[in-house]
């Protein structure tokens, strides 16, 4: 849920912002931490719990504007409300030729003090090009 919409929003992203490309997965995560969510949720997660080989993160979320007037039902305590982030996230990427896997580790609608979003860079993706338009 939310692929189409970052496969979508990196365009926007891209012509609104002026950021160039970015060299690594650290750089990147800082982009998106300071600048997108910044530029569309109004606010700017923390980048922290880097993974010893640098390919995996934690985006903390003090505040989430997508469940501000959200309570979740009893019966459905297991949903991930905010899931369309990590979809969001991922297509994004895999546009600029980032695959990544992306997951919610923390909630606060399920009672946890923060929100965290786990991501983890999976490879570099190659330019498929149609063949005779190189």
């Amino acid at each position: 849920m939310g692929y189409n919409i970052g496969v979508r929003l990196i365009e926007d992203f891209l012509a609104r912002s002026s950021v160039g490309r970015c060299q690594d997965f650290r750089e990147t995560a800082d982009v998106i931490a300071k600048v997108a969510f910044k530029m569309y949720l109004g606010i700017t997660p923390s980048v922290t719990n880097w993974s010893p080989a640098g390919d995996e993160l934690s985006l903390i979320l003090e505040s989430n504007p997508l469940v501000d007037f959200v309570e979740l039902p009893d019966n459905h305590s297991s949903l991930v409300y905010s899931n369309l982030l990590c979809g969001v996230l991922r297509g994004a990427l895999e546009m600029v030729q980032m695959a990544v896997d992306v997951k919610f580790a923390q909630d606060t609608l399920r009672g946890d003090n923060v929100t965290e979003i786990r991501m983890k860079f999976i490879k570099r993706m190659e330019e498929n090009l149609p063949a005779g338009d190189e």
